[in-house]
């Protein structure tokens, strides 16, 4: 059974999501929005998600906040993600070495008829790293702690907004 607190946790992290996708106009002419998909260990599952992106916010460092979902293993697992992230060029290539991570909400339910046991929220955290193409292209490792996914690995897409 989900706690009062907990609703106020998962409230509070999607009021601080929203307000991050509604940043002032010059921000959002020069951020990113981004799909990702892929795979997860502990629990197994695959999952799907989307990110905002801000421009650089002085020498490649940006923040992203987002939300996925994961389904399998009899788990529907959402995770809200705020992460602080660096960006570094490799040399004169289009790819870029991505890494940073920060805090994270996590919405567990048990997805099995017989048994209702609630949504479970609680708190982690993650680190990411992977590679980034100028044309949108990247790939990601992420490492949780928490009660988040131990590791996801992933691929995705991210548009430019103009």
């Amino acid at each position: 059974m989900v706690l009062g607190s907990g609703r106020i946790w998962a409230r509070t992290g999607l009021l601080v999501a929203i307000l991050l996708f509604g940043v002032s106009s010059t921000a959002r002419a020069q951020s990113s929005i981004g799909f990702t998909g892929g795979g997860s260990v502990d629990p197994e599952q695959g999952y799907v998600g989307v990110f905002w992106e801000s421009p650089d916010l002085g020498s490649s460092f940006r923040i992203r906040s987002g939300i996925d979902g994961g389904f399998g293993s009899n788990l529907r697992v959402g995770v809200v993600n705020f992460d602080f992230i660096y960006l570094l060029p490799l040399g004169q290539a289009p790819w870029k070495f991505v890494t940073g991570g920060g805090p994270a909400i996590s919405l567990t339910r048990y997805s099995d008829d017989f048994y209702d046991t609630g949504t479970e929220v609680s708190a982690g955290g993650s680190y990411l790293f992977g590679f980034a193409h100028d044309s949108g292209f990247f790939t990601e490792f992420r490492i949780g702690g928490g009660n988040v996914p131990a590791l996801k690995i992933g691929a995705g897409w991210a548009i430019k907004i103009q």
